[in-house]
């Protein structure tokens, strides 16, 4: 049976040292649920493995995963222009931003702060930062621009179509609710977030809630390959680089080793990782949650420090290396 002592060991150092305030740690492989812990305290109270805590970002790929859905019903192809569902973007730009763009951090739209009202007015914003598909700078405006093209090609909302995609795993955790979590974000205002406002904007980008349980289900069902999830023919679409060859911008620069699937980051370069298949996404309140498909593991890593723990010198890298030399 696989063994995961240090890389729980791992997660209990850091919230023992106070990197992390609280943490859950939950493993998966193929079969299901392999380690699940909660560690630490907050006001009072114990984190509980059942805990919701706001996803951040790790919102993008299950978007992307009800994207794909609707590619595999006939309604969307990643070539899909935005203009198709949002008529009025584009003025002023002589390129084309197609899905494939969005969900690649390719699209060249102007990232505004995370916590701006009018999302959609938003992506209407004069001017781009570079043309369509010859750089890559991270966005989650973005996929403001992927929930109008999931709504205008599914005839439902965003979030009903990532619950049920979702459904499709066995995950019914997932939330807009930001009262559902008993987790703070510490430090959010200091790193610059309005939480309180961010909230309210329930963004396609960042704005999902989720228990450890929900992301491993899902990530059970990408490693088996079933067809529960996604087809398996969408599964190997979804992990091809769509930035190979791209000018690679700040924060995400060539040097870290990865590129953009649809919505997944591909670390199969990352100089700091044993495994080269990796694939997952990170939150910027520090959830984590990474597949690796050759050693058959998936793991999600739940905590609440605004900004992620790679600002306070705490390396990632050690926790991805500890679950796969486990599995």
């Amino acid at each position: 049976m696989p063994r995961f002592d240090h890389a729980v060991d791992w997660v209990r150092r850091h919230v023992d040292g106070g990197a992390l305030p609280t943490a859950v740690l939950g493993i998966a492989t193929r079969d299901g649920v392999a380690a699940l812990e909660a560690f630490g305290t907050e006001r009072g109270r114990a984190a509980s493995v059942d805990d919701h805590y706001p996803l951040f970002s790790v919102t993008k790929p299950l978007v992307g995963l009800a994207a794909l859905r609707l590619v595999e019903q006939g309604r969307l192809t990643p070539d899909t222009p935005l203009s198709t569902a949002v008529p009025e973007f584009g003025a002023g730009r002589d390129d084309v931003v197609r899905l494939r763009h969005l969900v690649s951090h390719s699209s060249g739209i102007v990232e505004p702060p995370m916590d701006t009202p009018g999302l959609r007015t938003l992506l209407l914003t004069p001017g781009r930062d570079f043309t369509a598909g010859t750089a890559t700078r991270y966005s989650t405006i973005g996929f403001e621009g992927v929930a109008a093209l999931i709504e205008h090609a599914g005839g439902a909302s965003w979030f009903d179509a990532v619950t049920a995609v979702a459904a499709r795993a066995g995950a019914d955790g997932f939330t807009l609710d930001a009262g559902s979590s008993q987790h703070e974000i510490i430090e959010a205002s200091a790193q610059g977030l309005d939480y309180e406002r961010f909230a309210g904007l329930d963004h396609p980008g960042a704005g999902l809630l989720g228990r450890a349980s929900d992301l491993l289900a899902v990530g059970s069902a990408l490693l088996r390959d079933d067809g529960s999830l996604v087809a398996p023919v969408t599964a190997e679409a979804m992990l091809r680089p769509l930035t190979t060859g791209m000018t690679k911008l700040e924060p995400y620069r060539a040097e870290r080793g990865q590129d953009w699937g649809f919505t997944w980051n591909l670390r199969n370069n990352a100089p700091g990782l044993l495994a080269r298949d990796t694939y997952g996404h990170g939150g910027w309140g520090g959830c984590e949650f990474w597949v690796t498909p050759s050693r058959g593991v998936c793991f999600v890593l739940l905590t609440n420090i605004a900004g992620g723990y790679g600002r306070l010198g705490v390396d990632g890298d050690e926790l991805h290396n500890a679950v796969v030399a486990g599995a």
